[in-house]
């Protein structure tokens, strides 16, 4: 239990104190929302990464976790979560596990969260790295995150962590009336972030920045 605790606690380059000092950069870049701020604060980032890139878990920059895969760098994970919020947070589907550390800043805003990880190595290890947060509103899944995950839909909102060359039609079937949706589009070879809001029409799009994410595979591994 000791070291469990000293490990969400962190010391030195992963104290609370350098996890503050990452979300006042997060506000001095244009994040508001003081959920989504208050989540990022809560979460200890460094026990996402390996341990010898631990010291630079609160840098904004994005790190490798394997498997040719990343865990987003901050900004880009508060900006995609204050993208899809709404009044009162429901239920929300992440894409791209990963390591976990998105889930796992979800989990602390909307009330149920669900997240997909194709890599079957990938789930397990987020798996492991989620346990000591006892985040009992948080549902893993190992699958193709093309098809989402039918069994929890609708959502209220969807955030896609890797970049596809199409809109995945089975994605904006599963978002709720008002639901919001965002995932990093690829064209070319530059990716722009692309919010999808549906209203009783269709889907509005509308274009958010550029962005530099892994590219989004079909399957499972």
């Amino acid at each position: 239990m000791a070291l469990e605790v000293r490990n969400l606690q962190g010391i030195g380059m992963t104290s609370q104190r350098t996890r503050a000092r990452m979300v006042d950069r997060l506000r001095e870049k244009g994040i508001r929302d003081e959920r989504v701020l208050g989540a990022m604060a809560g979460v200890p980032r460094h026990l996402f990464v390996e341990e010898a890139l631990a010291s630079r878990a609160y840098e904004d920059t994005a790190l490798p976790i394997g498997f040719s895969q990343t865990i987003s760098q901050p900004f880009v994970v508060a900006r995609m979560i204050e993208s899809v919020l709404t009044e009162k947070p429901r239920n929300v589907l992440e894409v791209g596990t990963g390591c976990g550390y998105q889930a796992a800043v979800l989990a602390q805003i909307f009330p149920e969260a669900y997240s997909v990880e194709r890599i079957k190595a990938l789930h397990e290890r987020a798996r492991a790295n989620l346990l000591p947060l006892r985040l009992r509103n948080l549902r893993l899944a190992h699958g193709d995150g093309h098809a989402g995950l039918e069994k929890a839909a609708p959502f209220q909102a969807i955030v896609v962590a890797a970049a596809s060359r199409q809109v995945p039609q089975a994605l904006l079937r599963q978002l709720a009336p008002g639901g919001r949706m965002v995932l990093p589009l690829q064209e070319g070879t530059a990716q722009k972030l692309v919010l999808y809001e549906r209203n009783g029409r269709g889907f509005v799009e509308s274009e958010l920045e550029r962005v530099r994410f892994v590219p989004m595979e079909t399957g499972k591994a």
